[in-house]
């Protein structure tokens, strides 16, 4: 059963970049989804990024622009780069393994079956 771990979290100033990463283990990214969500104290969890099992990516509105989904097969890890960040970015990120979801199933977390721990991310001055 594939395990997921995340990375790369830390504090930055407002307009600053992260990359996250996300690292399977017990299996493989390859050929199925995965998505990145956060969460913060005064919000409920919210997807951030998904990408199919063919590459196909989507975004939420808020993150769209600034943001990147990407997999890097050979290294079994899914990152998110984060360009331009705000405070209002502020949260723990979590990746997710979906292995059965089409496009239209991304920005749900219901359909994601193995969650890591999460990353936090605070972005203030």
């Amino acid at each position: 059963q594939v395990q997921v771990a995340e990375s790369g979290g830390g504090l930055v100033q407002p307009g600053g970049s992260l990359r996250l990463s996300c690292t399977a283990s017990g299996g493989t990214f390859r050929n199925i989804g995965s998505g990145w969500f956060r969460q913060s104290p005064t919000k409920e969890r919210e997807f951030v990024a998904g990408m199919n099992g063919s590459g196909s990516k989507t975004y939420a509105n808020s993150v769209k622009g600034r943001f990147t989904i990407s997999r890097d097969n050979s290294k079994n890890t899914v990152f998110l780069q984060m360009d331009r960040l705000n405070p209002e970015d502020t949260a723990r990120y979590y990746c997710a393994t979906c292995p059965r979801c089409i496009m239209s199933s991304l920005p749900s977390a219901r359909h994601y079956d193995q969650w890591g721990q999460g990353t936090q991310v605070t972005v203030s001055s």
